[in-house]
């Protein structure tokens, strides 16, 4: 795997507090950022939304003319719910 370098800027307060978790922890701030970067890609990864979304591709513009005309041919009884279930992820 490359390593590539990676500048932004953060909050001096969230930077002090990195640094004395580091120092608490005995490791170096890159490894706390990347620890962090790490642990909250996998969250987003694992939330149904991305997994959703993720390999969905953008239409093009006579897909999206095709579903917007679809929509737009729906009529109330099309929209009413007819049952319900709720899930828990």
């Amino acid at each position: 795997m490359t390593l590539k370098a990676l500048n932004f800027k953060m909050d001096e307060t969230e930077i002090n507090d990195m640094k004395h978790v580091a120092a608490v922890y005995h490791m170096t701030i890159t490894d706390l950022i990347k620890d962090a970067v790490s642990d909250y890609l996998y969250r987003l990864k694992a939330d149904p939304f991305y997994k959703l979304t993720s390999n969905v591709e953008d239409a093009d513009e006579a897909e999206t003319a095709e579903i917007l005309e679809s929509i737009n041919n729906l009529n109330d009884d099309d929209l009413s719910i007819v049952s319900s279930k709720r899930f828990t992820v």
